[in-house]
């Protein structure tokens, strides 16, 4: 990795303002390799050169990959002048140049990949890819092998092409039934518009998975955590 300037280097990894990483090295709390560093154009290598800020090691990483349990009720958009997004529950350290992996409805819960790595974002989403995402769902009325059929040949939803085959599977079928269902695309509300299709409303929608990447069970929902380095060595040998 090419060579930086610390205050710039300070300012990706601390998420801190210029003037800031600036009053840091003045006030003596900066280190490269294990001396104090007494001007901020200092230059510094990422991942060669040790860094610390009051005695902590900074580490840096060109790309960042958080996993998000969105929770209903909030917009998946990097801004919006009147709803609450999901870059509003993000740490302020992890903001700067990310966004959302893909789009989840304001009223859909579950896994939500926020990144600044733009040629992972493209691959997950390209449709020549196929990425499968997982949803848990629940509906109205009971489901059953003829809407699984249904799925699985590629229903028209009043789009200009059918979708591409997606699996239904059925956990409970009755008044209420759940399900998971397994598609490789992302139209427009399109599991709630294939329940409507065959006589259903979905009354709760939840992403479970992308790809080889899984909701983690301790994520509350409106909590993010850090993927770890063998999360994202799947991700990219997945669309590799």
């Amino acid at each position: 990795m090419k060579a930086m300037r610390l205050d710039k280097f300070l300012c990706a990894v601390c998420g801190c303002t210029r003037s800031e990483a600036k009053k840091m090295v003045r006030q003596g709390r900066v280190l490269a390799a294990g001396e104090t560093v007494k001007k901020p154009e200092q230059k510094v290598v990422p991942g060669q050169d040790e860094v610390t800020l009051d005695g902590k090691e900074l580490k840096y990483r060109e790309y960042e990959y958080l996993m998000l349990n969105k929770p209903k009720g909030v917009v998946t958009a990097t801004r919006d002048s009147r709803e609450q997004t999901v870059m509003d529950l993000i740490p302020e350290v992890h903001k700067k140049g990310m966004f959302p992996v893909g789009r989840l409805d304001k009223d859909t819960e579950g896994l939500l990949l926020i990144t600044n790595d733009g040629e992972l974002g493209h691959r997950l989403l390209s449709p020549k890819h196929h990425v499968t995402k997982r949803y848990s769902v629940t509906v109205t009325g009971q489901i059953g092998r003829a809407q699984q059929e249904v799925f699985e040949s590629g229903m028209d939803i009043g789009d200009e092409k059918p979708l591409k085959p997606a699996r239904l599977k059925i956990l409970k079928s009755g008044e209420v039934s759940e399900a998971e269902v397994f598609i490789t695309e992302g139209r427009f509300h399109q599991i709630k518009r294939m329940f409507e299709a065959v006589g259903s409303q979905v009354l709760k929608l939840k992403r479970l998975s992308m790809g080889p990447l899984l909701l983690d069970p301790e994520l509350l929902p409106g909590q993010s955590r850090e993927l770890t380095e063998e999360e994202i060595r799947c991700l990219k040998e997945n669309q590799c």
